[in-house]
């Protein structure tokens, strides 16, 4: 069960590491349009920061998650174990607030949290048993 905790928390870091992409290297394009939205050409100049900024907490978000999955695939149980919850249940706690403080984006919310939830459920009884 740790394994598939462990594959879980690596491929939540993966889907992070796309969003960091969208959000810091490529808002405004076509693509991340596709995926939050249409904005004019002065919404992408106005959320342009913000959206680096979120991309970033994203990526470090991945980098905790991955890093503790490689380090629990190691046997390195108990920094791995750490660094993996740490990660994916932060990703799990903003999908949490994203869900509960915005029914718009109740689909991205889903989407940002299945991943990270199977994770954590994975580990805990994994490391449990």
């Amino acid at each position: 069960m740790v394994i598939l905790g462990s594959v879980l928390a690596l491929a939540a870091a993966a889907l992070h590491v796309l969003i960091f992409a969208l959000e810091s290297l490529l808002w405004g394009t076509p693509r991340a349009q596709a995926v939050f939205g249409e904005q004019s050409p002065q919404e992408v100049t106005a959320t342009r920061a913000m959206a680096f900024n979120q991309g970033f907490y994203n990526l470090l978000l991945a980098v905790l998650a991955a890093l503790g999955a490689v380090l629990l695939l190691a046997g390195t149980t108990a920094v791995g174990a750490s660094l993996a919850l740490a990660g994916t249940g932060s990703m799990l706690a903003a999908a949490l607030v994203l869900l509960l403080s915005s029914p718009a984006h109740r689909a991205a919310a889903t989407k940002q949290g299945t991943l990270p939830l199977l994770a954590v459920l994975a580990l805990v009884v994994g490391l449990a048993l």
